[in-house]
């Protein structure tokens, strides 16, 4: 027996930040498997790799080159490839290399297509029309070439030996937003999303279709295209379209209020029978053909903050490979678009993400209850799964890991808040009879985001060490359906610090903790809801806050396009409620702070500046 948060633990600090790997963005093609990982090791730089199915992964980029795009601040879609060929977004220039060879032992160096200056490139598509028409490349492209001006966000067709001196074709613009260029297999049509301010992408979109040539250019001459609205509106997110291969278009969408996949038949008629202007409609009645696959309420997709997510992936025998989130849990499982019937085969995983699949392949990247994040590979369908990579080399002691438990409680206004208990757990120690342990409380970034369950080694480092851990997925997180997510709306500071509060209560209510020993902690956003909780309530002992904002007028004059106009959905169009920013900033009230208080704050960050961690 020894005092709650004193245990000896196994798990250390150079464990979590030696050898750790980010696992994102997985590529199947045929036997071989690609995916990019951040590596702690090489000062966070992204590496793109590739298994060729032998079990020893290769870095396809050479040192020097990080594999990332800006776009939007988060990124996404850094890369695409096609048998021997590899192109991808480099970081430090921002420009698009390309690199030949890469399924060999003579890969080129790589070598730009995009010319230097302010543009940003992600979402990268390899596109192969058939009829031998020569391969392009398809992605969003960010202007920051005028300073003092909005960046401008567009579809552009870049050729693949360059120079695309020009910065590439523009193919669809007019909107302050696009995203997830996605061209049939016969090369004759794409397919986008795009949304205006103050939307973000999971308040309401267009997805629209529109005719190609064969060189990839607008079929209807010189201008940028036009399209046809296929699903979308002010009250509907639409997401990650993909073709079959019998030419429908499936799309995620929550109309229903809750994620749902769909598909919509798009023929020679569809294309000219309407151009659905950018006014955010209803396309409910234009979209003629649309279908849910499989109707249920569970949300089986994200909200979309990097470009090119991938929640589902069409097999080669039309099945279709899903993840949903029901209830907190992830899950993953295939559907029959036929048929709508949805089977979930035996699996560990809690959460899973970048869901691809080439043949009778799939690989994704699954979180677990027991053991760190992996990228795993099914084959079907006879299932044989097999780990490619681990995101830790560490073994960690099963004896210390803490499982999460899914946890409800009321808050002051009497709704359900969902969240993931994890208690004090070693094979080592135990708490003196009589004490309680004390409790961290996790509040996520987004705030539209989510806290999957799921092993996490900084979370271990604690309940290992004799704390509880309480992860909050208040109202306004994703995952619960659209009603929960809007929560928020207009209420940031308020239901997310009432959720927090409410829930570390409950868990000493229930006798799980340490009343007088409440803490919390968050990054981002869930660092503004940290702020908040130590200024406005006096539930917590202490807290910490990483890169967390402080002052959400400054948040809203400083930060970058994507979220720009964020705070008008989360608090009120600003300047016209600038009482209420003032109002709920913690920066105005800090006489207010009694607690302990530790801030960390990163020099680069582009998305809440370091002047808020310096303001307070």
């Amino acid at each position: 027996a020894a005092p709650y948060g004193s245990w000896r633990s196994p798990i250390t600090t150079d464990m979590l930040t030696g050898d750790s790997l980010v696992l994102q963005e997985v590529w199947v093609e045929g036997a071989t498997t690609y995916w990019l990982e951040g590596r702690a090791s090489e000062g966070g730089r992204t590496v793109l790799v590739r298994d060729d199915g032998s079990g020893k992964p290769t870095d396809v980029v050479p040192a020097g080159f990080d594999v990332r795009s800006r776009v939007h601040e988060y990124g996404g879609g850094a890369y695409a490839v096609h048998g021997d060929l590899a192109v991808f977004a480099n970081f430090a220039d921002r420009r698009v290399y390309r690199i030949d060879g890469v399924g060999g032992d003579a890969a080129s160096e790589p070598r730009p297509i995009t010319p230097e200056g302010g543009f940003r490139y992600g979402d990268l598509r390899l596109v192969y029309p058939t009829g031998g028409t020569p391969p392009y490349l398809v992605c969003v492209r960010e202007d920051h070439s005028t300073p003092g001006q909005e960046a401008v966000n567009t579809i552009v067709r870049l050729d693949l030996d360059g120079p695309n001196s020009d910065g590439g074709r523009v193919l669809a613009s007019g909107t302050d937003f696009v995203a997830a260029p996605a061209v049939s297999p016969d090369g004759r049509r794409i397919a986008w999303v795009s949304w205006q301010h103050p939307n973000m992408p999971w308040d309401g979109g267009l997805l629209k279709v529109a005719d190609l040539d064969p060189a990839g250019l607008p079929a209807s001459g010189e201008g940028p295209l036009t399209g046809t609205l296929i699903a979308g509106g002010p009250a509907e997110s639409v997401s990650q379209p993909q073709w079959d291969a019998e030419g429908r278009l499936l799309f995620l969408s929550d109309r229903s209020g809750w994620t749902n996949l769909y598909a919509a038949t798009v023929d020679a008629t569809d294309t000219a029978a309407t151009s659905a202007a950018d006014d955010m409609s209803s396309a409910h009645e234009t979209s003629s053909a649309v279908e849910a696959l499989a109707p249920r309420d569970a949300d089986f997709g994200y909200p979309d903050w990097a470009l090119g997510m991938s929640s589902y992936a069409i097999l080669d025998s039309g099945q279709i490979v899903c993840t949903w989130t029901e209830e907190g849990f992830g899950a993953i499982g295939l559907l029959d678009p036929t048929t709508g019937e949805l089977r979930r085969p035996e699996s560990a995983a809690t959460a899973t993400a970048s869901v691809r699949a080439s043949g009778d392949r799939v690989a994704f990247v699954a979180q677990h209850a027991d053991r760190p994040a992996s990228l795993v590979g099914i084959r079907l369908p006879d299932g044989e799964t097999k780990v490619l990579r681990s995101s830790t080399r560490a073994e960690v002691p099963r004896g210390v890991i803490s499982a999460p438990e899914a946890v409800t409680w009321k808050n002051t206004e009497g709704l359900d808040v969902h969240g993931f208990f994890y208690p004090p757990t070693s094979a080592d120690f135990t708490g003196p009879e009589g004490e309680l342990p004390p409790l961290l409380v996790l509040s996520h970034g987004g705030p539209t985001g989510m806290s999957p369950p799921g092993f996490r080694p900084a979370n271990q480092y604690w309940t290992s060490r004799g704390f509880a851990i309480l992860d909050v997925n208040y109202g306004g997180s994703a995952g619960f359906g659209r009603a929960y997510r809007e929560r928020l709306r207009g209420t940031w500071g308020l239901v997310d610090v009432d959720d927090c509060a409410t829930g570390a209560l409950a868990m000493a209510d229930a006798g799980r903790a340490d009343r007088s020993r409440l803490a919390i902690r968050g990054g981002s956003a869930g660092g503004y809801t940290t702020l908040s909780a130590l200024t406005f309530t006096d539930v917590f002992a202490a807290g910490a806050s990483h890169f967390g904002v402080g002052d959400l007028e400054a948040l809203a004059k400083e930060t970058h396009k994507f979220e720009s106009r964020y705070l008008d959905g989360l608090i009120g169009p600003y300047p016209g409620a600038r009482d209420v920013y003032v109002e709920r900033s913690p920066v105005h009230h800090v006489d207010r702070i009694s607690s302990p208080l530790i801030l960390f704050q990163g020099a680069d960050d582009k998305v809440v500046p370091p002047n808020q961690a310096e303001a307070m």
